[in-house]
């Protein structure tokens, strides 16, 4: 029954990080957190090894729909954000094993409030015009962005594309469709380095016990990320980054209420 449970959901959380271009690990992390009774570090890894899934499947989805030659057109976007994401990835890791469950908890808390209040005020944000900025000044941005991306990855167990998202908008002048795909491409690679350092850390073994549930979680992704990507030929845009926007509120106030184990 449970992995029944861990299924739907797999399906429920893929279709809205399907509909956007992210892996849905922000919404799933309560989910494994609160609802499944992981602890957060443990929750954490499952979390990304499920990401990975959604975002790969979510990519290829999406591209019949955005168009892989658009996503080829942007590459070097791609590589700017990428390249230093995967050393703030890495460095994110020591962080999450070093600090207390407690401490790591807050720190998910904190940031989940934190994009709750960017999803439903994305209106006022992406009104904002992209910045005339010249290209060093652009790959500059990009590299900060990259850093701070790669770290809450690893440290949080998610892909990143709240953060990659509205950096590719405003500092790159692109769409916010094809820079969803954009984001999923970035987001594979961090995820995976993210995975590697924690497998180097012998972190992947706690978790083996339950290979069955995570495959059950990742095959309701894969359902899931086709149904999200699909619908985003019809939800618009402003509609939906305002509900995601409130449900991610009331998951990080469920989240703020767990109470950690010592």
């Amino acid at each position: 029954m449970r992995n029944i449970w861990a299924f739907g959901w797999g399906v429920l959380v893929a279709i809205l990080g399907g509909l956007i271009g992210l892996g849905g690990a922000e919404f799933r992390l309560p989910v494994l957190v609160s609802i499944f009774n992981y602890r957060t570090l443990h929750a954490i890894i499952i979390n990304l090894i499920v990401s990975l899934v959604s975002v790969f499947f979510s990519f290829i989805f999406r591209s019949g729909i955005i168009g892989f030659e658009n996503v080829l057109a942007n590459l070097t976007v791609i590589i700017n954000i990428l390249a230093v994401s995967l050393i703030g990835s890495y460095v994110g890791v020591n962080y999450a094993t070093r600090i207390n469950e407690r401490t790591l908890n807050r720190v998910v808390v904190v940031f989940l409030f934190f994009l709750s209040f960017v999803l439903i005020g994305h209106d006022l944000i992406f009104s904002v015009q992209s910045w005339q900025l010249p290209d060093l000044v652009r790959i500059g941005i990009g590299f900060v962005a990259g850093i701070v991306i790669g770290i809450f990855s690893s440290m949080l167990g998610v892909a990143g594309g709240e953060l990659i998202i509205p950096t590719i908008i405003l500092v790159f002048a692109i769409d916010i469709k094809l820079a969803g795909s954009l984001s999923l491409a970035i987001s594979i690679p961090t995820i995976i380095m993210g995975l590697f350092k924690y497998r180097l850390q012998q972190r992947i073994k706690e978790v083996q016990s339950e290979q069955k549930f995570m495959i059950s979680m990742a095959s309701g992704s894969i359902l899931g990320a086709f149904i999200g990507s699909n619908l985003l030929r019809y939800v618009t845009s402003s509609a939906l980054y305002v509900i995601l926007g409130v449900i991610l509120f009331l998951s990080a106030l469920k989240l703020a209420r767990h109470k950690v184990a010592n």
